[in-house]
């Protein structure tokens, strides 16, 4: 570490290096590199910061011939190795990451290629929810598995407490879904909760504040900075919507000393690679389905089944079961997309069940069909 000289540690601290950065960093710094963390990406180049500020700075030459997908260019949040002309020479590895499918939607095969690294090397995943007309709990458990499944503390902030008429209903509601987690309510507006979400967030930790659009994200980015850095917009009265005001992912540096990320509002964030973190977030319905008399019960209405007696007498929703399974179908999906075998027997499946249906079809109906 002591190749890195002191002043050059003392202000990368402050973006949250430690003993374990320093370990990863050793081959490099033995060769005359020096540490950055990536604060922002716009298209191919990345802006870097250390000791001397903010600087652009693009991969080498090398590096894009041995990068095997986009997902391992920099991201915001990664920590890179600079060599003496400023060049990122490689990318340390990664501690967490969120992730999603790639924006545009497309299919390339499904593999890699189609993962989109929103943040890396995140500490605390600040899960934003609107008070108002567009609050859901579905939602919400989205973005808990996501959370959950990148080994990243979730806390739940429900933002725009001055618009809702029953904020503690509110609260109750998502500590049943989200035993454990600290959820907090706040006004980035008025300015309440502010003190209690920042307490959430200790100095040099990494914290991305994930939302859909209309939450208010980047107003709440606004009043932790103290400052009206990120541009917002007003949300449609019908049902608090919005357009995306964050274009772009950022890390900022809070004035507690903690270390945030803003992402663009996310309409549609899929489990990709989430397994672990649907179970976490469902574990609820995983303990009632052990107990079920057989091992195999698919909870509709068979002898015996814990679910459904959960159900009937009020300790699980009927909507948090469906959306256990929509988020399984999701993983499940994902998983075929990713293997061909497993797409090839997705396919003979269905090509039975169907071929079984018109048979049943013509027995029963014969030549009228």
């Amino acid at each position: 570490m002591e190749l890195l000289g002191s002043s050059l540690q003392s202000a990368i601290e402050t973006l949250g290096w430690d003993t374990g950065w320093a370990e990863a960093f050793a081959p490099f710094a033995a060769r005359g590199h020096r540490p950055a963390r990536v604060v922002a990406v716009h298209r191919d180049t990345s802006v870097v910061r250390d000791g001397e500020g903010d600087r652009p700075a693009a991969v080498s030459g090398s590096f894009r011939f041995e990068a095997l997908a986009a997902s391992d260019f920099p991201t915001v949040g990664d920590w890179v190795a600079l060599d003496e002309s400023g060049v990122i020479a490689a990318v340390l590895p990664r501690r967490s990451i969120f992730k999603r499918m790639a924006a545009d939607g497309t299919r390339r095969g499904a593999g890699i290629d189609d993962e989109q690294i929103m943040a890396s090397n995140v500490d605390v995943a600040l899960l934003v929810a609107g008070l108002d007309n567009d609050f859901n709990l579905r939602r919400i458990e989205r973005y808990l598995a996501v959370a959950w499944s990148s080994a990243v503390t979730p806390v739940v902030v429900l933002n725009k407490s001055d618009l809702a008429d029953d904020v503690d209903g509110r609260l109750v509601a998502v500590d049943a879904i989200a035993p454990g987690v600290a959820v907090v309510a706040v006004s980035a507006w008025t300015g309440a909760g502010l003190d209690a979400l920042r307490g959430q967030l200790r100095p040099g930790a990494t914290a991305a504040i994930l939302g859909s659009s209309g939450v208010g994200k980047s107003t709440l980015v606004n009043a932790l900075l103290g400052d009206d850095r990120q541009k917002t917009a007003e949300v449609r009265e019908s049902d608090s919507r919005g357009r995306h005001t964050t274009t772009h992912r950022e890390l900022f540096e809070l004035p507690g000393g903690a270390l945030l990320v803003d992402t663009p509002g996310i309409r549609a964030l899929e489990v990709l690679g989430a397994e672990d973190g649907v179970e976490s977030t469902f574990d609820d319905v995983a303990d009632l389905a052990a107990t079920c008399r057989f091992s195999n019960c698919r909870h509709e209405g068979e002898p015996g089944c814990a679910i459904r007696a959960a159900i009937a007498d009020g300790r699980l929703e009927e909507e948090r079961l469906a959306s256990h399974r929509k988020l399984e179908r999701e993983l499940a999906r994902a998983a075929r997309q990713g293997d061909p075998r497993a797409r090839a027997e997705h396919r003979r499946t269905w090509r039975l069940i169907t071929k079984s249906v018109n048979e049943h079809m013509d027995r029963k109906y014969g030549a009228e069909r």
